[in-house]
C-alpha cells in the first residue's frame, strides 16, 4: 500500500481529508475567537477594577 492509495482511501479520500481539513480550520478559527473574547473580557475586568478602585478611594463604598 503506497502513500497515494492511503490518501485516496478507497475512493473516499476527498470526503475524509476534506472533513479533517474543515475540522482543523474550525478549531483554528475557534482558538482565534476565544483569544479575542478573552482579551476583551480582560480589558473589561481591568476597567471595572479601576472604576471600583476610584469609587472606593472616594469613600462612597465604606
Amino acid at each position: 500500500m503506497g502513500i497515494a492509495e492511503f490518501l485516496h482511501m478507497g475512493g473516499h479520500g476527498f470526503y475524509i481529508w476534506g472533513s479533517y481539513g474543515t475540522a482543523l480550520f474550525l478549531v483554528i478559527v475557534e482558538v482565534f475567537f476565544v483569544s479575542k473574547r478573552r482579551k476583551k473580557a480582560k480589558e473589561e475586568l481591568e476597567q471595572m477594577e479601576a472604576e471600583f478602585s476610584r469609587v472606593d478611594n472616594q469613600g462612597i463604598n465604606g
